[in-house]
């Protein structure tokens, strides 16, 4: 019986690992099944073997058996919230991501699942508020930190009022004050004896990506990409770059997901739309969907 456990818990890890990549997550990963029966562990990984071959409605279900044997776990409403949303039930997921949240409001990555559903044209403070559990300073944080990187500043202020002094306040007020700067800085003076101009490290890691991506080296592209997303998880470029390095990887599936989410943060940004467009149609040719592929190609627009 332990075997089987320890072989559910390495897929299990192999499965989720590449959507966070800490050993606080594998540690995590470990607890939660280690709680539970071994039924609900069944239904669990059923749950995942069919969420990977695309049957949703069956990954749905084997979920919602879990759902009936741990109401109180938001590990399972937000992959209910996940899943719904590959099914395209975006409206269940929006719910289920929203449940997870309220249950554990400082978690990062269920405010990043939230804020995807929700999408960023949509994104109204007042209505965040009513929404999420905003008692939580935790979550607060995390909130404007995400609206920093979204460049939504000034929402980002007006939460930041609302928190105590802290160093994380501190560092992302900084952050607000330098990227309008920039912004209204149009006449930049020139370096002055031969001192290179400043590059901030959003830049900085886009032009490595860009670098990364023209060379092919797509091992170090997958790592650096990942740490790019740890630092910027709303930034739809980082999440071009971790499908395309994970699709020279041979790692389709997961470069899917990665592909998909950045269409999701993409506003009006045309040629990278083309861009992820192209390599989903690379991914869905080496899972052998060629009817996928010729779609995304389909979609390419002004001949990109």
């Amino acid at each position: 019986m332990k075997r089987v456990k320890l072989i559910r818990i390495l897929l299990f890890l192999a499965l989720f690992l590449p959507l966070f990549g800490s050993a606080q997550e594998e540690e995590s990963a470990e607890v939660f099944l280690e709680e539970y029966t071994d039924e609900f562990q069944e239904y669990f990984f059923e749950a995942l073997k069919q969420k990977g071959i695309e049957n949703y409605d069956k990954a749905i279900n084997a979920l919602l058996k879990c759902k009936e044997m741990d109401p109180d776990s938001p590990v399972i409403d937000h992959e209910l919230a996940k899943t719904y949303r590959l099914n395209n039930q975006l409206g269940v997921a929006q719910e289920f991501a929203l449940e997870a949240l309220r249950k554990q409001p400082g978690n990062l990555w269920y405010l990043v699942t939230y804020l995807e559903l929700v999408g960023s044209r949509s994104l109204d403070l007042d209505v965040l508020k009513r929404q999420l559990p905003f008692e939580s300073s935790q979550l607060k944080e995390n909130l404007a930190g995400l609206l920093v990187e979204k460049g939504k500043f000034d929402m980002a202020s007006r939460l930041l009022k609302q928190l105590d002094k802290s160093e994380i306040k501190t560092r992302l007020e900084a952050k607000i004050a330098d990227s309008l700067a920039r912004q209204d800085n149009i006449t930049t003076p020139e370096p002055v004896d031969g001192e290179e101009e400043e590059v901030n490290p959003y830049q900085k890691a886009v032009h490595r990506l860009q670098d990364l991506l023209e060379k092919a080296e797509f091992g170090k592209l997958e790592a650096e990409s990942t740490e790019a997303l740890e630092a910027y998880p709303l930034q739809p470029f980082f999440y071009y770059s971790r499908g395309a390095a994970l699709n020279g990887l041979g790692q389709y599936k997961s470069a899917e997901e990665y592909l998909l989410m950045g269409l999701d943060f993409i506003a009006n940004d045309e040629e990278l739309m083309n861009k992820i467009y192209k390599e989903l149609a690379t991914t869905y040719r080496g899972m052998g969907d060629p009817g996928k592929a010729n779609m995304y190609l389909s979609r390419i627009k002004n001949g990109s």
